[in-house]
């Protein structure tokens, strides 16, 4: 029965160290078909980026971080990409971040959104990461908060509006200094049958930029201390209302139907050179050249009263790349973020996106627009962008469009966004 029993253990051994001998020559086998480390494993990461206008040069993008992980790593990527437009995108994200539904990574504003997104818990400190080393210095500050680095940004502006330079030198014009200079171009464009503005307000977004310029060229001037009094309920925006001047210049002498007219398509019209004039920022310049690649274009800032000092270019750090602290692949999301600003592929992507350079590792040359905002900032005409919260400028965004459209007046527009921030305070204070 012994003997039995000890030819059944050796022949039983005999058989599992065949087949083991078996199943390590399959993972070899397998493991030389895949750069001799195994099988890849398979991740996903969810991206929430608020820009489908550069959804071409993201999905490059994303391809090469892609074949990069597989060749270092091992990792098979799946990306889910959603990319709303920007009108949709600020409530998207917020519901999904409060119902424990966040992506990987997302996209937000850094001047508006870092502040609250950082208190709600919803962004993750990268100030280790490698590319922060890379960020120029008068970028780094924009994506920092409590010392900490909480994202990458993608656009830096400097931004007032555009204007078609061929236009303007067919009819012996330069960008004007006051309002009253603007009105005196507008009568000149008028009597050439030019019309002097394109209007694109079907998207909220896009009227509500004139908060921006208006709120910065005043705060600089003469009223300095407003966004802090009304972060304590201490002020108003009628202390605003002469914005409304540059607002109804522009809609009299601007394109018909603008409530019907998307962004893209004003860029498609401004590209063939419907208005002279766009209330809009470069960040269309890629959507303007691909309609129309001679255009010559310009940034100019807008007079917003007749203090020259008042007409000054918007500098800002607006779309920023953050992750979520609830990743489950955080270390993924994270080797994404730092291939932002890779040290060989950053420069072509940010080139194709015709963003302004923001890191040591970009060496491209800037853009004819950026040039014509730089003379303005070397001129000590500039401002960084109002930190006016993201709630207010929804508001205004929708009030505008009321505005224009006959259904609501001055005040009613002051008193809803004067309502919209001190609904912000009580919750963010």
């Amino acid at each position: 029965m012994k003997k039995w029993f000890k030819s059944v253990l050796i022949v039983t051994s005999a058989v599992t160290m065949l087949a083991g001998c078996g199943n390590a020559e399959n993972e070899n086998a397998e493991g030389a078909s895949n750069g001799g480390v195994g099988a890849a494993k398979s991740v996903t990461l969810k991206m929430f980026i608020a820009q489908p206008r550069f959804k071409q040069q993201y999905d490059q993008y994303i391809e090469q971080f892609k074949q990069k992980i597989k060749e270092e790593k091992n990792i098979d990527v799946t990306v889910q990409l959603e990319m709303p437009t920007a009108d949709t995108a600020p409530q998207i994200l917020k519901t999904r971040l409060a119902s424990g539904d966040a992506p990987d990574i997302f996209t937000l504003h850094a001047i508006n959104e870092i502040p609250s997104f950082y208190r709600a818990g919803y962004l993750t400190d990268m100030s280790d990461q490698p590319f922060v080393g890379k960020l120029m210095e008068s970028v780094r500050g924009s994506v920092t908060i409590d010392g900490k680095v909480v994202a990458v940004p993608l656009e830096t502006l400097s931004w007032g509006y555009l204007y078609n330079k061929t236009i303007f030198a067919e009819h012996g014009l330069t960008p004007p200094a006051t309002l009253s200079e603007m009105k005196t171009v507008v009568d000149k464009l008028n009597s050439a049958n030019v019309k002097p503005f394109l209007l694109s307000y079907s998207e909220a977004w896009v009227p509500q930029l004139l908060l921006p310029l208006a709120a910065g060229g005043l705060i600089n001037t003469e009223n300095d201390d407003f966004i802090e009094r009304m972060n304590k309920d201490e002020g108003s925006f009628k202390e605003m209302q002469s914005m409304f001047e540059v607002f109804d210049l522009i809609n009299s002498n601007g394109t018909e139907k603008a409530l019907e007219v998307s962004a893209d398509d004003g860029a498609a019209a401004f590209a063939q050179g419907k208005a002279a004039m766009w209330l809009q920022g470069p960040w269309y310049a890629d959507t303007i050249l691909k309609s129309n690649p001679d255009l010559d274009f310009g940034v100019a800032a807008l007079p917003i009263n007749d203090n020259p000092d008042a007409t000054m270019i918007n500098l800002s750090t607006s779309t920023s790349l953050a992750v979520s602290p609830e990743s489950k692949n955080k270390e993924l999301a994270i080797d994404f973020i730092n291939y932002i600003l890779d040290d060989q592929d950053s420069n072509a992507f940010f080139q194709s996106l015709k963003f302004n350079p923001i890191a040591s590792v970009h060496t491209y040359e800037s853009f004819p627009w950026v040039q014509d905002a730089t003379e303005y900032v070397k001129a000590g005409k500039s401002y960084q962008d109002p930190a006016i919260p993201q709630a207010v400028k929804d508001e205004v965004g929708k009030g505008l469009q009321s505005y224009y459209a006959g259904q609501m007046k001055q005040e009613e527009v002051l008193e809803a966004l004067d309502r919209a921030w001190k609904s912000y305070n009580k919750v963010n204070q």
